[in-house]
């Protein structure tokens, strides 16, 4: 009798092999990581404090309480532009019109501070973020370049300025012993009111930038456009908040500045957005967007007016030699955030 033979099960397909798991940082990797972010974004607070305190040993002048007020003041109308410009550059753009609004928002300031102190406050304010509004809207909804935009209202309003004053031949003078003048030149325990709003400024957008979600959209903005969009966040809206924000602090800064001096000076802010992308920069803001923070944007500012005030104190070197230090500090800080990014990267 033939026998069957039971028949075989095939054998079950063997179960794919899960990918190798990546393995965990080390506490090695992260604490260079670590070090890497921070010293991107407190770097250059340290270079301060060093320069600081070298100038205090080298010069005797430099560390007393007369200079530190006049260093302070100095710096904090480029701190109020600066301030606008950290968030526009943290949202991946950029804003070269801040030199002129600033000069402009001096001589509107001056010339409406006949009708009182809120005229002569407000109405920098509604020029200038008017100006920051455009650059935002043709940003934005226009989807134009953020350079030639704010390019193009660099020389519209230096333009506007000119045709205010007949060609730079009119300055508008501040009333003597007016409220807006005590503006610019009181001062609480020796430390003048722009001070003390710059410093409040920039708590406040420290506030915002960290503990607020439009703060984080401006990261998000700044990082991936096309991935803003996605998460569903307000992209544009978001440019046009900052540029606007931008133009109404450097119409700040410009009105404070005219209080200071009494009068609506013509020439003033050639060239300031320079030096507020440049303090930016130097405070660890990425030009590329995404990363960045406040603090190391005041930090920023006070190195180049602390650079400024070292070429007053040697005497023999003129406010040229400024830029000269400025544009070293500037390659170097660029290169080592460029160096920074890629050690972040590969651990």
């Amino acid at each position: 009798m033939n026998e069957t033979k039971p028949a075989t099960a095939a054998p079950a397909p063997a179960a794919p092999k899960a990918p190798a798991a990546r393995p965990a940082a080390g506490p090695e990797q992260s604490g260079r990581q670590r070090a890497a972010e921070l010293l991107q974004r407190q770097g250059v607070l340290a270079v301060l404090l060093t320069v600081v305190i070298a100038a205090s040993f080298i010069y005797p002048t430099f560390a007393s309480l007369d200079n530190a007020r006049g260093v302070t003041i100095q710096a904090s109308f480029l701190a109020v532009v600066a301030l606008g410009m950290t968030m526009v550059i943290i949202t991946g753009g950029i804003d070269l019109s801040v030199g002129s609004v600033f000069a402009l928002g001096g001589v509107l300031a001056a010339w409406a501070s006949q009708y009182g102190f809120l005229a002569a406050l407000l109405l920098p304010l509604v020029v200038c973020g008017g100006i920051g509004l455009l650059n935002g809207f043709l940003i934005a909804r226009g989807n134009m370049a953020p350079f030639i935009v704010t390019l193009a209202t660099l020389l519209g309003a230096r333009g506007l300025l000119l045709a205010l004053t007949d060609e730079g031949a009119t300055t508008y003078l501040v009333p003597k012993d007016s409220a807006f003048g005590e503006l610019g030149q009181g001062s609480v325990w020796g430390f003048g009111y722009p001070i003390i709003i710059a410093l409040v400024l920039f708590g406040a957008g420290g506030l915002v930038l960290q503990r607020t979600s439009f703060g984080q959209s401006l990261f998000a903005v700044g990082g991936s456009s096309d991935a803003a969009t996605l998460m569903g966040l307000p992209v544009a809206r978001t440019k046009i908040l900052v540029y606007t924000l931008s133009g109404l602090l450097a119409g700040l800064a410009g009105a404070l500045n005219a209080a200071r001096l009494s009068s609506g000076v013509t020439i003033v802010g050639v060239g300031m957005e320079l030096d507020a992308i440049s303090a930016v920069v130097i405070g660890g803001t990425l030009l590329i967007g995404g990363a960045g923070s406040i603090s190391g944007t005041l930090w920023g500012v006070l190195l180049l007016a602390v650079i400024q005030n070292l070429i007053n104190q040697i005497g023999s070197l003129n406010s040229s030699y400024q830029s000269v230090v400025s544009g070293g500090f500037l390659i170097v800080v660029v290169v080592a955030q460029r160096y920074l990014a890629r050690s972040r990267r590969s651990t």
